[in-house]
């Protein structure tokens, strides 16, 4: 019963997960492959049916083999990322009324995710 609960959990996370990655095809401002890449995770725990679909799609599974076999992100993918992050922490500096230590936590974590994502192989 448990084990089953936990596959209609991690299904539920995969589809949710693929559905705003999906919707992030035509918002610019909204990642896909990140939401790609964690609907194959979801997948994966919860239903061998739905990850080998997602894996093996046209669209999708290119750049989720790369990632799943070699750690790829794509040059595309990681200059949007920056660029965005960097519009995200233009916009708390100079216009946002957020306090202090909130800009701050998200800058630092944003400089650590683009350092991570900049580490990473490209294609």
């Amino acid at each position: 019963m448990i084990a089953r609960t936990k596959r209609w959990i991690y299904n539920l996370l995969g589809i949710l997960f693929f559905i705003t990655g999906f919707i992030g095809l035509f918002l610019p401002v909204l990642p896909t492959t990140i939401f790609m890449i964690l609907a194959l995770w979801a997948f994966s725990n919860g239903s061998e049916r739905f990850h080998n679909w997602l894996y093996h799609h046209p669209r999708f599974g290119p750049p989720l083999q790369q990632w799943q076999d070699r750690g790829v992100i794509p040059r595309k993918g990681k200059i949007t990322a920056v660029v965005v992050m960097s519009g995200s922490a233009v916009y708390l500096l100079f216009f946002s009324d957020a306090p202090v230590i909130a800009v701050c936590s998200a800058i630092l974590c944003m400089n650590f995710v683009a350092l991570y994502i900049l580490t990473r192989p490209s294609q």
